[in-house]
């Protein structure tokens, strides 16, 4: 048996194998956290100084880590923050958690994994166990991981082991996080399997291998291409249900009462995240390397980046029922983050809105208490204002983008201010102020003037 796998195998199993976690961001972070909690010794690797000095500081940036969680990671010196490349002389294992944006042309930028790709080759031991987090298509870690390594002679099970093992984080779900979340991963080689394997079942419940890094590529791509498709699909049915005067939550919530063949999706204003906007888009751009155009994955992406649109012209629509315009009219957005109860801007279809209604001539607005400014498209800060009710009561209309558990959406409704609700948030409360995203818009009549004669 190879010797590089026998000295790795018995570090692992002993918990004396030195890790290293590329990339502290809502993936990398909580990884290296729970690699400490199960009793290793963790290097994390970070471009950003800020960041690395927050965390010798004992101050997490990171919703699912608590500052109480990382002072205990920090308490022993077994996990060290650091922004020097040179510590992966001195590892056994290290995982890739970088960002994979879309370029402009809606391309992948795996600018940042040739980045740590090239900080590898430099300082790499033998018998260094590579796997790569970060999302991306089917073909990467074989294209730019092992083939690159292969250039500089060396061979993957042999002289180091390389897997692929896609995050799979939901921030702050309460349910499932680092631990208790199933992961997947598949190895170049058999003996690069077993070793990524048995290092991240010595870190989280359960490891579900498959066949090769490919496979664990496009698992990743098949969940959240699966997600997209089905969120355009309703999101269809609601613009669909609206126009045939039909409450498209009610029509949900009736058919999610068969107890098989139904899962249920819900309309919005647009998907956001990391995931669910760009995975699909991976996927595409690799299948038309193959001559396939994936006719699905492009129309649910048109139908969810048409959504925001949607929500600008049916608030139009709603301010003209009180014979008001856009243009002009004040406008108070509720909710900027991309999901509930996080402070996380990523693709938020609610910077899409807030920037169509200034196009539109509109004086808008927002309050969120997780997400307290963001940067326009003009690089200017955007603060959230302040929770007042008083002031609130000032606003022509609200829109209602994400469904934050802090909100007393009983005081907003009392305002008497219409709402256009984007989640269904405001169920609990039937008041003619209150529209709906996926049901019809009550018209106010007009009495019909006669001339007397």
């Amino acid at each position: 048996m190879n010797v590089n796998y026998m000295r790795l195998h018995h570090a692992i199993e002993n918990k004396q194998a030195k890790l290293g976690v590329v990339g502290l961001g809502y993936v990398g972070l909580p990884l290296a956290v729970e690699m400490v909690r199960q009793g290793f010794a963790v290097y994390g690797i970070d471009v950003d100084e800020r960041k690395v000095a927050m965390l010798r500081q004992g101050q997490s940036y990171v919703q699912d880590v608590s500052s109480e969680k990382l002072a205990e990671a920090l308490a022993d010196g077994r996990f060290v923050p650091t922004t020097d490349y040179a510590v992966l002389s001195e590892l056994d294992a290290v995982s890739i958690c970088v960002p994979t944006p879309l370029s402009a042309n809606q391309d992948p930028d795996t600018s940042y994994i040739v980045y740590v790709v090239n900080q590898i080759k430099k300082y790499m031991k033998k018998g260094l166990l590579i796997v790569l987090e970060s999302t991306t298509y089917p073909g990467t870690t074989e294209e730019l991981i092992e083939q690159e390594l292969e250039r500089l002679g060396h061979v993957a099970g042999r002289d180091y082991f390389l897997c692929f093992s896609p995050e799979r984080v939901d921030p702050s779900n309460e349910k499932f996080a680092t631990y208790n979340t199933p992961k997947v991963l598949g190895g170049t080689t058999p003996e690069c399997a077993k070793l990524g394997c048995l290092l991240y079942e010595n870190i989280v419940e359960k490891v579900v291998p498959v066949s090769s890094p490919k496979v664990a590529e496009m698992s990743k791509l098949l969940e959240n291409t699966f997600r997209s498709v089905n969120i355009a699909f309703i999101n269809e049915m609601a613009m669909m249900c609206e126009r045939m005067g039909i409450d498209i939550w009610e029509v949900i919530k009736a058919a999610s009462t068969k107890p098989f063949g139904f899962m249920p999706f819900y309309p919005g204003p647009g998907i956001g995240g990391h995931c669910i906007p760009l995975d699909p888009m991976y996927l595409s751009w690799k299948a038309k390397g193959y001559r396939f155009y994936s006719s699905f994955i492009e129309l649910a992406q048109s139908v969810n980046s048409n959504m925001p649109y949607y929500v600008v012209n049916k608030t139009a629509n709603i301010l003209n029922e009180d014979s008001k315009s856009l243009r002009k009219s004040r406008i108070l957005i509720l909710g900027m983050a991309y999901k509930p109860n996080v402070d996380d801007l990523r693709e938020s279809p609610g910077l899409e809105v807030y920037e169509l209604f200034r196009e539109g001539g509109a004086i808008v607005d927002y309050y969120d208490p997780f997400a307290t400014s963001f940067r326009d498209q003009h690089g200017e800060t955007v603060h959230s204002v302040p929770y007042n009710l008083e002031q609130f009561r000032t606003y022509d209309c609200f829109v209602l983008i994400t469904d934050h558990d802090a909100f007393d959406y009983g005081e907003l409704a009392s305002l008497g201010v219409p709402i256009v609700d984007t989640r269904n948030a405001l169920k609990a409360y039937e008041l003619p102020h209150i529209y709906k995203l996926g049901a019809p818009v009550e018209h106010k009549l007009e009495p019909v003037q006669t001339s007397a004669g």
